[in-house]
């Protein structure tokens, strides 16, 4: 929290795609609010936004640049001309795909972004290999009459830019709410006692599922909680071996000498090999 003694600066947070990055703008004092469409200054001129963060102080200090200020609220003029920025967008992939085929360049074409002026446009493109694709920017650049930027994406957002339905059932996370991809590790996996055959723990990507990492830090935490496999238990049945966990339930399962494997609650079991050895019914603690 902010106190009067520090330096704050108020800040509006703004995306300009769906799932995006979400960029701080100063909000120069207007009252705006969750969802409104608003203009804003950017390094590639205006363009057109939608609020995700309401106005609120931060310290000056955790800003990592200036902040450029949100111009106005978007009116129906500015809409209107995002429409025609967005025709444009796609008649300029469709002719920087006849220049990459006329050039011999092995991309795919993935997406554009222009700003609300239309003179500025971001190609992304997705391939193999490295590309020199200068010669293509050039003649782009001259055709459109605009400043062309092309940006060759890697596998995660290549499949963010696209969208599409994972495995779940649902709309891809990279596509409707992740901004950021984290690092992810088959440990994970592992750790989560998931099949480690790659099509069963891979994305339409091909890279490791996203969703491997929400619920790494709860397993790791568990995990360090729970009983290890082989561990000598004393549970309500008596004592057993450790065979096994249930890490969303909370639980342990125990082996007895009969082989039967039981299940559980953490709170019901005690490790012998830990130094708490087990009183036995009717006794007395030795002194």
């Amino acid at each position: 929290m902010v106190t009067p003694a520090e330096d704050a600066k108020s800040v509006v947070g703004v995306r300009f795609q769906r799932a995006g990055r979400v960029y701080y703008f100063d909000p120069a004092g207007m009252e705006i609010d969750i969802n409104d469409q608003v203009v804003v200054e950017t390094a590639r001129g205006q363009s057109m936004g939608r609020v995700v963060i309401a106005p609120r102080q931060v310290v000056a200090s955790e800003l990592n640049e200036a902040l450029k200020p949100v111009l106005r609220k978007a009116s129906a003029e500015d809409a209107e001309q995002h429409k025609v920025v967005q025709q444009k967008e796609r008649q300029a992939l469709t002719r920087c795909s006849e220049l990459a085929a006329k050039l011999n360049l092995p991309i795919k074409l993935r997406g554009a972004e222009s700003n609300l002026s239309g003179n500025y446009i971001t190609i992304f493109f997705s391939a193999e290999g490295r590309v020199d694709f200068r010669q293509l920017v050039r003649e782009l650049a001259a055709n459109l009459r605009v400043r062309v930027e092309l940006h060759q994406v890697g596998p995660r957002d290549e499949t963010k830019l696209i969208g599409g339905v994972g495995r779940c059932g649902y709309q891809l996370c990279c596509a409707s709410f992740l901004t950021d991809f984290k690092p992810l590790s088959i440990r994970m996996a592992k750790e989560q006692s998931l099949s480690l055959e790659p099509t069963k723990i891979s994305g339409i990507c091909g890279r490791l599922l996203c969703c491997l990492g929400y619920e790494a830090e709860f397993y790791r935490s568990m995990k360090e909680r729970l009983p290890p496999v082989g561990a000598r238990v004393k549970t309500p049945m008596g004592e057993g071996t450790v065979s096994g966990a249930n890490v969303l339930k909370e639980a342990v399962i125990v082996q007895f000498e009969s082989q039967v494997p039981v299940e559980f609650p953490l709170a019901e079991v005690t490790r012998l090999d830990s130094g708490e050895v087990p009183k036995k019914k009717g006794g007395r603690p030795r002194n």
